[in-house]
């Protein structure tokens, strides 16, 4: 239960500061909007990212038996995402995400175990699309908002799993310098131990008057962020990411997935005309890499690995097209 609460929760954190300017017709205070859409938004409408991890060695058990201790020489990540918006006023917004994940790995023994593919380098082809509507409210005098969420997931070859999410949540307070909001999302996936699972989010954002301000988005993610020169930002914290994607082998088809927490630095810096350039560097610690077959749960694994430690470096840029331009 642990682990998989772990593993979904990338899909449940859904940009809620972002949402609030849908209400900015109604009696949230103009600073308030000013201060959840800043220059650095929280979702992109277009971002480009690349990964690259130092090499690194893992352990491993295949149906219980232990394996020989192999090492990752080197992995490379791009990640491309995409946010269109067909509905966005002050009571409704209905938006699409669309998300693709390539993953290169190169082993100093063979990991074709359950893959036709031989040899120590391998390529996986990741992508997920969803449809979200969401709705925007009151509840006991509180601004509330309540999204609906189906997405689809697969690979170069095939569509393979569809999921649900059900989200709601509560503005408990919104002012100049600080917005908090508690909700619960609801996940409906197949592959899960639980097949609707209920997760709480909580997220707090609070600007002290030194300049810092802490992002924090549990149980995903904390940040402390500072502005630094003139276009810039420098972040500290630890945030949760994942890897999936499915492996083909004969007739049969897997899943692998894996937890990863990053703790480090982050550089972002307005470059102008809307683009935002990207410098991520820290550790990546793995809590858990698992392969199951599709038609089981993730808690039915038949292939599971321990993994050490290992630094990256990433590098991205971004496009919102909506954002603020930057005053000079």
């Amino acid at each position: 239960m642990k682990n998989f609460q772990k593993l979904i929760i990338p899909f449940a954190i859904f940009p809620f500061q972002n949402r609030i300017l849908a209400q900015k017709k109604d009696s949230i205070p103009r600073q308030v909007v000013a201060f959840v859409t800043d220059k650095f938004p929280q979702t992109r409408d277009l971002n480009v990212e690349f990964t690259q991890l130092t090499p690194y060695k893992y352990s491993s058990q295949l149906y219980g038996s232990d394996l020989q201790e192999n090492k990752v020489k080197s992995l490379q990540q791009v990640k491309v995402n995409t946010n269109f918006y067909f509905i966005k006023n002050a009571k409704w917004m209905l938006s699409t995400s669309l998300n693709y994940k390539y993953t290169s790995i190169n082993t100093e023994q063979s990991t074709s175990i359950f893959s036709e593919e031989k040899g120590n380098k391998q390529d996986f082809h990741y992508h997920t699309e969803s449809l979200s509507l969401t709705r925007f409210s009151k509840l006991f005098g509180k601004t509330a908002v309540y999204s609906a969420t189906a997405s689809v997931d697969g690979s170069e070859q095939h569509f393979e799993r569809i999921r649900g999410m059900l989200t709601g949540s509560v503005v408990v307070k919104a002012n100049a310098k600080t917005t908090f909001t508690v909700g619960l999302a609801a996940l409906i996936d197949p592959s899960g131990q639980i097949p609707v699972f209920p997760l709480p989010v909580i997220t707090y954002k609070h600007r002290f008057d030194n300049g810092w301000v802490a992002d924090i988005i549990l149980p995903s993610k904390i940040m402390m962020r500072k502005n630094v020169f003139q276009n810039g930002r420098v972040s500290i914290g630890t945030e949760m990411d994942n890897t999936a994607f499915y492996i083909y082998n004969a007739d049969k088809r897997y899943e692998f997935r894996q937890l990863e927490i990053n703790s480090g630095a982050i550089y972002e810096h307005k470059l102008g005309a809307n683009f935002i350039g990207t410098l991520k560097a820290g550790m990546r610690s793995t809590p858990n890499a698992r392969i199951f077959r599709k038609e089981d749960t993730f808690k039915d694994y038949i292939f599971d690995a321990s993994v050490k430690s290992s630094f990256y470096f990433n590098i991205g840029v971004s496009y919102n097209p909506f954002g603020k331009p930057r005053k000079k």
